[in-house]
């Protein structure tokens, strides 16, 4: 049975931030993000982990930072255990395919999300009021209908708690007009670039969300890029809109608990082993089909 992980603890090195998935080291001038198998729902961290996990999340986001290098730089330095510093190597079992060396930036303190189909937040805000952060839609749009086009949708960053999402004008009064005007330009390139890949994959990228850096004055893509925790995975040949879509992606453990009389206001349950197999299939499915690889 493959060892999963709660927490990784690297004792030689001082705690940066704990986020509901990843606990980050400071390692000189840089950072160690080390991605655990914990998986989180509705603000919650399930007390249940998931198999592989955080090797997928972390071996996808290589994969996408170097496929997008070109149009934006990101953070990573490497995911080689054998080129950290040596002191690090020692707990190389622990930091294997699951961790990150990356440059530490001054972070853009906005959730950057693009939509080119009608789902989650996007569609609750749209059935409400026909507009999604600030942007207008057209009328008569189903669920799960694909956009005329990709639409630039910021959302405040949450520490704790819920993220809300915020208009381009708030975005701009929170960052600066020049710093919006160049990140929502480099995120709907980076949508659109994936977007083409993974179609050829027989996958469509619903939405997506991306953080950004600044260092040395230049832009810098930061945390994780294009997976299963920040993006909705819909196959293809199942796609149909005006429902729920099946899906390669955490939504399955959302739609779970949905299911369930969890109220979301108190300590989450357990997943049931059929659910944490489940969401590890898809997780390692939606790896294999956007890498052409077949193991980690």
């Amino acid at each position: 049975m493959e060892k999963t992980y709660s927490e990784i603890t690297i004792p030689d090195f001082p705690l940066f931030k704990q986020g509901k998935v990843r606990d980050v080291y400071e390692v000189g001038e840089n950072l160690l993000i080390v991605a655990s198998d914990r998986i989180s729902a509705f603000d919650w961290v399930l007390p249940s982990l998931i198999p592989n996990k955080g090797k997928i999340l972390t071996q996808l986001s290589k994969f996408w930072f170097e496929f997008t290098k070109l149009i934006c730089l990101n953070h990573m330095i490497t995911t080689e255990v054998a080129e950290y510093p040596t002191v690090l190597r020692k707990h190389r079992e622990n930091l294997e395919k699951r961790s990150m060396l990356v440059k530490k930036t001054e972070v853009v303190p906005v959730e950057c999300v693009v939509r080119g189909y009608l789902a989650g937040s996007g569609w609750k805000d749209y059935k409400a009021s026909g507009i999604t952060s600030g942007v207008k839609l057209r009328t008569g749009l189903k669920q799960g209908d694909r956009l005329d086009e990709p639409i630039f949708t910021p959302a405040t960053k949450a520490e704790e708690g819920h993220d809300f999402n915020i208009s381009f004008k708030e975005m701009q009064k929170l960052v600066g007009s020049d710093l919006a005007q160049k990140v929502k330009a480099v995120s709907l390139e980076l949508y659109k670039k994936a977007s083409l890949h993974a179609l050829s994959k027989g996958i469509i990228i619903a939405d997506t969300k991306f953080e950004f850096g600044i260092l040395n004055d230049e832009l810098i893509l930061v945390d994780e890029i294009f997976t299963p925790d920040s993006s909705r995975f819909w196959p293809v040949e199942s796609y149909s809109p005006g429902k729920s879509q099946s899906n390669l992606d955490k939504q399955f453990v959302r739609d779970y608990l949905e299911s369930t009389e969890w109220d979301k206001n108190s300590p989450p349950p357990p997943l049931p082993q059929e659910i944490v197999l489940q969401t590890a299939d898809r997780y390692m499915e939606i790896y294999r089909l956007l890498t052409d690889k077949t193991e980690l």
